[in-house]
């Protein structure tokens, strides 16, 4: 079976053909299988032979019965390879043919874990296909996350997982509010059996995601966006992880919906999903009203929040800039009590630097463009504004007291808590501790690629942030058995490090028997296989 390529003197068209030889008697002629198409410049002549050649592969596969299905393949190299058989391979190396060459530490390591937070009992079993698209798209969310159409496309040719995107997107809209309950309790569930300790500090942040759409619809809405994508619609996203990074649970609001007015939703979900009561919540300041804090003391919940410095009444403020009234050697803390509570304010050196060096930086930009023509251009832009006066002439010019004011404030910052037992240095560090939800975001953005978002009905837009949600869990957890081995990687690191763990897929082609060839793998790759508790098999093995 070849391609072929036929030209006719009364027309300028190339008819590209898949044809075979068969016999008629002593001759021997051609046979048409497929119509592909009729060319009429090079460049189609091209894209439809490279059609035709993707065509012919695909019926000789089905044709031939030594060949199993791509994704029968994969799963049938992952299972032999956790085999241990010391048998010699009856095989002519001359007679091995290549038929793929597949990634398998991707869904060896993270399958194994997808199996151990029990992710894949979260879509009910009467619905098979839809369990085993989730599996593999979150599989492909980690290894290269893509759209689902490129994803797919990618386990077909990287994976040897054969999805069609129809099965995919009818597996979204599977995913209802009963399946993302199970996907969250699954979290929590993986989390409360991996200590001794019940949960005791819990770290809350939000964050926005923005659509490749300038619509808004009942979840989609304009709104202000850390992306700093105010012309797009957008969701907002909330995420609670415990003091070790473990994603447990997940909220989604409409994008213009205010931070401080989602705290209630993130206290009903640890009672009453999660069943946690005696906690500690940690958030950034923008959870700080008088509100929110009377509500976590309704609840009685104890908290620690960043505090909003320049907003407290002058008295305290005047207290707060006093800076020959800090103690500590390490850390230099002061405590002020306001208000019933504890205002535990640090000043840090390092970050005194940074400040003055940020605000030096927005300075030099500013003083580049005092010659712009337009006032207007500074007031709406919120970098420069509280640096830049304008006077009676219309002229632009620096404000030396609000640089002076603001230069008193460099390095200082400070947390409000209602808890009277912890030390200022031990509250300081579970504040810190907020570099864990940080992280996860960071992950969740440039590893997992959960922004832009491409789905535009709210039933997609949720599928593909549970999905999304899914992978994160994956990535975090497993993060956290190579820190408890003492061996930690960055999320990327494992992913180069799985993507490595490869095999070749050859056939016999007297016998048609199939067989693997692991490729070789790195240090790390094997670090992360002892993690999980999985021996790697770098002997060539037999499928089937």
């Amino acid at each position: 079976m070849f391609v072929r390529i036929k030209t006719s003197p009364n027309s300028p068209k190339k008819a590209v053909q898949i044809v075979e030889n068969v016999r008629d008697g002593n001759k021997v002629k051609q046979r048409i299988i497929r119509h592909v198409g009729a060319a009429l410049n090079e460049e189609e002549l091209e894209r439809l032979k490279d059609l035709a050649e993707f065509i012919r592969a695909n019926i000789e596969h089905a044709e031939q019965p030594g060949l199993l299905s791509a994704e029968h393949m994969a799963q049938m190299a992952i299972q032999a390879r956790k085999k241990k058989d010391d048998t010699p391979l009856p095989v002519n190396v001359k007679d091995l043919r290549e038929q793929k060459r597949i990634i398998l530490g991707i869904h060896e390591v993270y399958g194994e874990l997808y199996q151990e937070l029990r992710f894949d009992k979260v879509i009910p079993a009467r619905k098979k296909a839809a369990q085993q698209n989730l599996f593999h798209i979150a599989m492909g969310r980690i290894a290269n996350p893509l759209s689902k159409m490129a994803t797919v496309n990618d386990l077909e040719e990287n994976f040897g997982i054969s999805l069609s995107l129809p099965s995919v997107y009818r597996m979204m809209d599977a995913i209802d509010e009963s399946v993302t309950d199970k996907i969250q309790k699954s979290a929590w569930q993986s989390v409360a059996g991996l200590f001794v300790e019940p949960v005791k500090v819990v770290f809350y942040d939000l964050t926005t995601l923005y659509f490749e759409s300038f619509t808004e619809d009942e979840l989609k809405k304009y709104g202000y966006s850390k992306d700093m994508k105010f012309n797009q619609s957008q969701v907002l996203l909330a995420i609670i992880v415990t003091e070790h990074g473990l994603p447990i649970g997940y909220e989604i609001y409409e994008g213009s919906t205010y931070e401080g007015h989602t705290l209630k939703d993130a206290l009903k979900k640890l009672e009453e999903r999660f069943g946690v009561k005696d906690i500690t919540f940690v958030a950034d300041s923008a959870l700080l009203s008088k509100a929110n804090i009377q509500l976590l003391e309704q609840m009685q919940k104890q908290y620690i929040l960043g505090a909003r410095l320049k907003n407290l009444p002058k008295e305290v403020k005047e207290k707060i800039l006093d800076k020959d009234t800090f103690t500590g050697t390490e850390l230099l803390y002061k405590e002020i009590p306001y208000n019933g509570k504890r205002l535990i304010v640090t000043l840090s050196p390092m970050k005194a630097k940074k400040d003055a060096h940020d605000r030096q930086k927005a300075i030099d930009n500013l003083l580049s463009k005092l010659d712009n023509s337009n006032p207007t251009a500074f007031i709406s832009n919120f970098g420069y504004k509280r640096f830049i006066k304008i006077d009676g002439d219309a002229k632009v010019k620096l404000d030396e007291e609000k640089i002076q004011e603001n230069a008193r404030w460099d390095g200082i910052h400070g947390v409000i808590t209602n808890n009277s037992t912890l030390t200022p240095a031990q509250v300081i560090e579970q504040y810190h501790g907020l570099w864990q939800v940080e992280e996860t975001f960071r992950i969740t953005k440039h590893d997992i690629k959960v922004r832009p978002i491409f789905h535009w009905t709210p039933k997609r837009i949720k599928a593909h942030i549970a999905i999304c949600f899914i992978a994160l869990c994956l990535i975090r957890h497993l993060q956290f058995r190579m820190k408890v081995v003492g061996k930690p990687l960055s999320a990327e690191k494992i992913r180069r490090a799985l993507i490595s763990a490869q095999a070749s897929i050859v056939k016999d082609i007297k016998t048609n028997r199939l067989y693997g060839i692991p490729s070789v793998v790195s240090q790390h790759t094997k670090e992360i296989y002892k993690a999980i508790g999985i021996k790697i098999n770098a002997v060539p093995f037999t499928l089937g």
